[in-house]
């Protein structure tokens, strides 16, 4: 036994002293060859900055007090309510050259001032290039010589394991570096953005981490770091980067048109279940269900047809409907995609061209007098994602005032039944509603619901 003993201590001993060695870079500490990620370090935290804003918001008011015959008998003042606003984020030197950060848009979101505080206490006041809230990334810029940048990894190279170190700015505390590894890659349906494929770690990120790097033992960026998944607001091991290539992609486009151009192939699809595998006559696998295609989009052109089963986009593989939307809503307009489908048990390889989405926003007065005053749009195309709903009408902007505004609608709600009739699209609002002199909405606002009655 002492024998066996032995060659099982000797065993685990190894082990140890390999996977010490091989997570660690090593480098020489007072003359000691220690395991330290303080080299890597040392060069990239100058390219993680801190960021601070100020900015002022609407404060919702009962809508009585928007009245005017109301606020002229109790003699209200016209004045409009506002609450200042302040946040505390990260951010990451992309570009020393011409000054670009990376960051969050919910970093910088609503904010009259931006201010970045570089390692070495600089502080700078920042121009913001551009927002993408669907992937919840910005771009700022700032005017500072001899800034320090992260040279960016290629994400799609991310393996489950790969060691990482997230930079940031929790609770405003100042720079804070924490390790561990890749938990998992390619989460979506999270619900927390509009277009999800997150990197999954479990070191450590905080509130003010937001906008912070994520990176490698080589001190590459490999992602933006976004959100944690926390009952209590608190870190628990649960935490979510957007990966630098898709971060990267967007900023191009952010510096190039000020927006993001998303395109649309035209097809809706739904997941591919045991049940419908089985209706189908195919071993379960991953996989969207085309359910249906829109007459003349690229999707029509291309031959994809309502029942197809989509198992790939240009070579990725996918796993759900919601990979299907985040995959295509990445994409460019006029970018041409490769789409692996099953057709009755065959495997069919299609080629569409990325299309301008067809506009989709109408004025409130176009559909009935009773929404004059506001911008309605359909909500799958807007950005981030509001609960778990399918479809509905998303009311973009009301107008102060207006009779939307004075029934009780406001920027924001979302309207999923008109007259009693569950409402996916602008279109379906409109066939509903003609012809009807009043209006009973379903609202979903915040957390709650709510029916309203207009007459």
């Amino acid at each position: 036994m002492l024998p066996l003993a032995r060659f099982v201590s000797l065993f685990l001993l190894l082990i140890f002293a390999f996977s010490s060695h091989a997570s660690l870079p090593v480098s020489d500490s007072q003359g000691e060859k220690l395991p330290s990620l303080a080299p890597m370090l040392e060069r990239v935290m100058p390219a993680v900055v801190n960021i601070a804003t100020v900015g002022r918001i609407r404060v919702q008011e009962n809508p009585l007090f928007n009245d005017p015959f109301f606020r002229h008998f109790f003699d209200i003042p016209d004045q409009t309510r506002e609450r200042r606003t302040q946040s505390l984020g990260s951010g990451v030197v992309v570009d020393a050259k011409k000054g670009y950060i990376l960051t969050n848009n919910h970093v910088i979101d609503h904010a009259d001032e931006i201010q970045v505080t570089l390692r070495n206490g600089e502080t700078h006041s920042a121009k913001l290039i551009g927002t993408d809230p669907d992937t919840d990334v910005a771009v700022i810029q700032i005017k500072a010589k001899n800034l320090t940048a992260i040279p960016l990894a290629d994400s799609s190279k991310i393996r489950v394991g790969d060691f990482v170190v997230a930079i940031g700015n929790p609770f405003g505390l100042g720079q804070t570096v924490t390790s561990g590894i890749v938990s998992a890659i390619g989460r979506s349906g999270l619900g927390i953005e509009g277009f999800e494929d997150f990197i999954q770690t479990d070191a450590s990120i905080n509130p003010g981490n937001s906008g912070g790097a994520l990176v490698n033992l080589r001190g590459e960026l490999m992602g933006i770091n976004t959100a944690i998944l926390s009952q209590s607001g608190g870190n628990i091991g649960i935490g979510f980067a957007i990966p630098i290539n898709m971060a990267h992609d967007i900023m191009q486009q952010l510096l190039s048109h000020g927006k993001v151009q998303r395109g649309r192939l035209g097809a809706q699809a739904q997941d591919l279940t045991p049940e419908l595998a089985q209706a189908f006559g195919i071993k379960f696998h991953r996989g969207a269900v085309v359910t249906q295609v829109t007459p003349g989009s690229a999707a029509d052109r291309a031959g994809l047809r309502a029942g197809d089963i989509i198992t790939h986009i240009n070579g990725k593989m996918v796993r759900d409907a919601n990979t299907l939307r985040n995959s295509v809503g990445l994409l460019r307009i006029g970018e041409k995609v490769t789409i692996k489908v099953l057709r009755e048990g065959r495997k069919l390889t299609l080629t569409a061209k990325v299309e301008k989405p067809v506009s989709s926003e109408l004025a409130g007065k176009q559909i009935h007098p009773q929404l004059s005053g506001t911008l309605l749009t359909n909500l799958e195309e807007n950005h981030r994602a509001y609960g778990r709903l399918k479809g509905g009408i998303l009311i973009a902007e009301v107008e102060p005032g207006s009779i939307a505004w004075r029934n009780g609608l406001r920027k924001g709600d979302i309207i999923v039944s008109a007259n009693r009739r569950t409402v996916t699209s602008l279109e379906e609002l409109q066939q509903i509603v003609a012809n009807s002199r009043s209006l009973l909405l379903n609202i979903k606002r915040g957390n709650g619901a709510l029916f309203l009655y207009l007459k």
